[in-house]
């Protein structure tokens, strides 16, 4: 699994796991804030960007592998933060390794099917299994950004190494992450799986999120001492749009949660 550190490897550790067939660089913009306080260990999921696909896209292999990670680094009770559908390997990882996750933070992360909302128009182009393979193929940097910008309520701007990371996914590997997490999410809600855990828990949604109803946050209340944050005029992408407040929750969060 591809790894970026930042940050000095003396201070407490914080782990970010990116979205569908996103990759490590998803996170640049808030990294430069996170990196004066934490060791921070951006992993590229299988399939995305530069790691290579594996044997299963299954929610709980790749907490596995995220979990083999961190016993590899030698490190437990990590912060860990997470974007969208790589929520979903964050819970997992709390449910199958709970000596790894010391506080959880999930992004844009739909806690349930029904939260859900219609996709933009060319994501759903680049999915289509009849059309989508072809336009997959032949996806240029312009039409990339226009689907990422498709998910925002602000202009954003995202730099060419980030589009170029992008390119390391494939479409069978996209198509399997969204189907993967798809039945994952439909067996039991993220809200659910992590009442039980005593884990903390921050949520932050964008309010004008066009993927993910932004007043599906509130199903999050039922995690005892869960914090969820409201970014006003924010879409899918926080750490883009709000790079600042973004940073800001998370460096909170992370102070409080380590505190005895």
């Amino acid at each position: 699994m591809h790894l970026v550190h930042d940050g000095p490897r003396q201070a407490p550790p914080m782990v970010l796991i990116h979205g569908s067939g996103a990759s490590s660089g998803s996170w640049k913009p808030v990294v430069p804030a996170l990196a004066g306080h934490h060791h921070v260990i951006r992993v590229d999921l299988p399939g995305c960007g530069q790691s290579p696909p594996p044997p299963s896209y299954d929610v709980p292999a790749q907490a596995d592998r995220v979990a083999a990670v961190l016993d590899g680094l030698g490190l437990g009770h990590v912060a860990v933060a997470a974007h969208s559908s790589g929520g979903y390997v964050a819970t997992a990882l709390a449910e199958r390794r709970p000596d790894l996750v010391g506080s959880l933070a999930l992004i844009s992360t739909g806690p349930s099917p029904d939260a859900l909302r219609p996709q933009p128009l060319i994501l759903r182009a680049l999915l289509a299994p009849a059309l989508g393979p072809l336009l997959w193929s032949r996806r240029s940097d312009a039409m990339m950004r226009r689907g990422i910008s498709a998910t925002c309520a602000r202009p954003v701007d995202i730099p060419d190494d980030v589009v170029a990371e992008l390119r390391g996914t494939t479409y069978r590997a996209m198509r399997m992450v969204l189907r993967r997490c798809g039945e994952y999410l439909a067996e039991r809600s993220v809200p659910e799986r992590l009442a039980p855990l005593g884990v903390p828990l921050l949520v932050i949604f964008g309010a004008a999120d066009p993927r993910w109803d932004p007043s599906s946050a509130r199903q999050y209340r039922v995690v005892p001492g869960a914090r969820v944050e409201m970014l006003p005029g924010v879409g899918h992408l926080p750490m883009f749009e709000d790079a600042e407040s973004t940073g800001k929750l998370l460096l909170a969060f992370t102070a409080t949660a380590r505190e005895p």
